[in-house]
């Protein structure tokens, strides 16, 4: 018997309101799978439609920080909050996106130390204090990111997914989300 996906109620997709199923169901067809964050955030239907419309808006715009460097963001930071759904997910997104199969492993463990640019390695250092210090973030702070080139715009964006993965990542934890199977293999190995 497979393990549960969340500690807590998973609701059968008929049960779920009509948009929640729908975003379900094109996931699905997009992915192949539902990854079991869509299905453990079901359970509470007003605060699903919050989560991935907060989501949408700081992961799938166009922006200064390309999406497979907001993924860096999401792996480095939820490796620090100890978060195995989120990296195992979105390291599989990173993979894809970067089109690289080592980067989410060397991200997830220590970003010091993976094949990244000195701007990345900027923008994580930034990223994890907003994740982990963000009591301690100053001017100094943000005056380094623009010396790699980061406007304004930029900063917030990496500050804001740094944030919202942090809530993610102790969502993530208490419920003691499963990352699907499917995410462990996706992006290691080139398509068929």
């Amino acid at each position: 018997m497979e393990p549960p996906i969340s500690r807590f109620p998973i609701p059968a997709l008929g049960e779920l309101p009509e948009d929640v199923r729908n975003r379900i169901l094109a996931v699905q067809e997009k992915a192949g799978f539902v990854p079991n964050v869509f299905l453990t955030l079901a359970h509470r239907p007003d605060e699903f439609r919050a989560f991935f419309a907060y989501h949408d808006a700081l992961m799938e715009k166009e922006s200064g920080v390309s999406k497979a460097e907001r993924e860096m963001i999401v792996v480095a930071t939820s490796g620090a909050n100890q978060c195995q759904y989120c990296v195992v997910a979105h390291g599989a997104i990173l993979r894809v996106r970067a089109r690289n199969p080592f980067i989410a492993d060397q991200v997830a463990v220590n970003y010091r130390k993976a094949d990244l640019t000195q701007r990345q390695r900027a923008m994580l250092e930034f990223a994890l204090k907003v994740a982990l210090r963000s009591a301690e973030v100053g001017e100094a702070d943000l005056a380094a990111l623009r010396e790699h080139g980061f406007t304004d715009e930029d900063i917030w964006d990496i500050g804001a997914v740094a944030a919202f993965f942090a809530m993610s990542n102790r969502l993530a934890n208490m419920s003691s989300m499963r990352p699907n199977d499917e995410f462990f293999v996706m992006g290691r190995l080139p398509k068929a």
